[in-house]
């Protein structure tokens, strides 16, 4: 059972190894959904996720022979390196095996944490049957990330910061994966406060939940496709999942493309690095009327690595009409770049990539083919340079922006 008492006693154990995470009011997100928004920034913690809480307070109230075994666990990275944290403050191996797809900064911190990380699968679900098999083999203890009612337990002290710090929440958006998280917090804010709503948000290609509330009992999806890879899992815990029945308020479902806007938010307006599994929350938000209200957006964690970070902005930046690229059609004679370049400049356009195809036509003198890549500073601007291009005579072409 989720009882008071425990939760009572795992904040008290989670704060010898948590960082302080108080509220942030956005004023972005405030004004953007009427209501009041602050973020919970878990992605500041030591391990850069909320993951450890639960891994933390699992591992502490195991038995010494237990801990002596070794411990395992599967994991797409946060809860990875929460074991591994965990088990190295209790001087205990432990082994981790992340789908091959893991981001390498997580492979990375874990193995820097003393675990050892074995990379298997696909996705979260073929890991963690290999772990599964592994922790039989070898008679190591396994540390589920999810369900769980203890690891849930270490997750839910999320809930008692946030009311204890804005004890008038009205909402409370919390990421959605295999389900803990959702667990703790929602069962724990139910029981400090029963008219505080919990509203779960998981990616619409990996959407487990969705399809166990709906079925009334988990199901395993064909595949979890999606951006959020923290997130992405084909089924989740059988342990939990009455509780979120009974407790979460209403679970919405959230695009890749959303939360590659959300990432851009939250870089420009918070200068804040979240992943796009702890932007659920904040993708969400757009689906709920908040005027009036007071919303915490838990943002689970913030491990991303270099590479998908620079994806994901020029992914942003094109979706947000910041970047594009268009193709003109231009008479192979001097003077005509200059033409193209002047008319983009006097309509504030500023040039960051060009491409001269002398070749689109056998008759050069007919046409040559010019691609240019331009910033803007949105789509009404966009619109602008496009329009005046026209009015030159150039008549543009838009195709798909790509920067290298």
């Amino acid at each position: 059972m989720l009882t008071l008492e425990k939760f009572e006693e795992a904040s008290e154990i989670v704060k010898q190894v948590t960082n302080p995470t108080k509220l942030v009011y956005s004023d972005y997100l405030s004004a953007q959904t009427g209501g009041k928004v602050y973020l919970k920034p878990e992605n500041m913690q030591h391990t850069g996720a909320y993951k450890l809480r639960g891994a933390y307070y699992k591992i502490c109230t195991l038995t010494e022979e237990e801990r002596e075994k070794g411990l395992i666990t599967a994991s797409a990275g946060n809860h990875a390196q929460g074991v591994a944290y965990a088990a190295q403050k209790y001087g205990c191996k432990a082994t981790i095996v992340m789908p091959t797809v893991t981001p390498l900064i997580k492979v990375n911190r874990t193995k820097n944490y003393g675990a050892e990380v074995i990379l298997y699968g696909d996705v979260y679900d073929d890991a963690c049957a290999y772990a599964m098999e592994l922790a039989e083999k070898n008679g190591y203890t396994f540390v589920h990330p999810f369900d769980d009612l203890d690891v849930a337990t270490g997750q839910g002290t999320i809930a008692m910061e946030i009311v204890q710090e804005l004890p008038t929440v009205d909402y409370i958006f919390v990421p959605i994966g295999g389900g803990g998280l959702v667990t703790g917090i929602s069962v724990l804010a139910k029981m400090l406060n029963p008219k505080i709503k919990v509203i779960g948000a998981e990616p619409a290609e990996a959407a487990s939940m969705t399809a166990a509330l709906a079925a009334g009992e988990v199901v395993e999806l064909d595949s979890a496709d999606t951006i959020a890879d923290g997130t992405a899992v084909k089924a989740v815990g059988e342990k939990i999942l009455p509780y979120v029945k009974e407790n979460v308020d209403d679970v919405l479902l959230v695009e890749d493309d959303e939360l590659i806007g959300a990432f851009l938010d939250m870089v420009e307006n918070h200068k804040m690095v979240v992943e796009n599994s702890g932007l659920l929350s904040v993708a969400a938000l757009k689906q709920m009327d908040l005027r009036g209200k007071k919303a915490v957006c838990v943002l689970s964690g913030g491990n991303m690595d270099v590479i998908t970070m620079a994806s994901i902005v020029q992914h942003g930046l094109i979706q947000r009409d910041r970047i594009f690229s268009v193709s003109v059609l231009l008479p192979d004679k001097p003077g005509e770049l200059v033409s193209v370049a002047a008319t983009i400049a006097d309509a504030k356009g500023n040039v960051i990539k060009l491409e001269h195809n002398q070749f689109v036509s056998t008759n050069r003198n007919a046409a040559v083919e010019l691609r240019i890549t331009m910033e803007a500073f949105g789509t009404e601007h966009k619109k602008k340079i496009l329009d005046a291009l026209e009015k030159k005579g150039f008549r543009p072409k838009l195709i798909s922006a790509k920067l290298y």
